[in-house]
């Protein structure tokens, strides 16, 4: 039940945004493990830049990549990267879960570091 909820209400957002080259859609994916983010071209159908807490840059700071400490430090060096790619103005979408915890956490490191949404 929580997963068709959370399906709908990530339809029901996705109908109002769309990413393009120049103003990306960054799209969060939570798990109970890891958190992942990836910034998505829609007019292309292509993901232009993507990573994870299970990546290097965050494992090896952080060993859990499932709570809010992982999410802050995937959302600075996220942002590092995509900033150094070109990328600064994005669209931010939750994909239906709620804006709070580890989702509020990644959005506010990301706009710290330079991204703007």
């Amino acid at each position: 039940m929580k997963i068709e909820g959370r399906d709908r209400r990530h339809k029901r957002i996705r109908k109002k945004m769309d990413g393009t080259v120049k103003k990306p859609r960054l799209c969060v994916f939570r798990s109970l493990k890891n958190l992942s983010a990836q910034l998505i071209d829609d007019v292309h159908g292509k993901t232009l830049f993507a990573m994870s807490t299970s990546s290097v840059d965050v494992k090896t700071k952080e060993k859990n990549g499932g709570n809010i400490k992982a999410a802050l430090l995937l959302g600075e060096t996220f942002a590092k990267k995509a900033v150094e790619k070109g990328f600064t103005e994005i669209i931010f979408d939750r994909a239906g879960y709620k804006y709070h915890g580890r989702v509020k956490a990644l959005a506010d490191a990301c706009r710290k570091n330079g991204l703007k949404f």
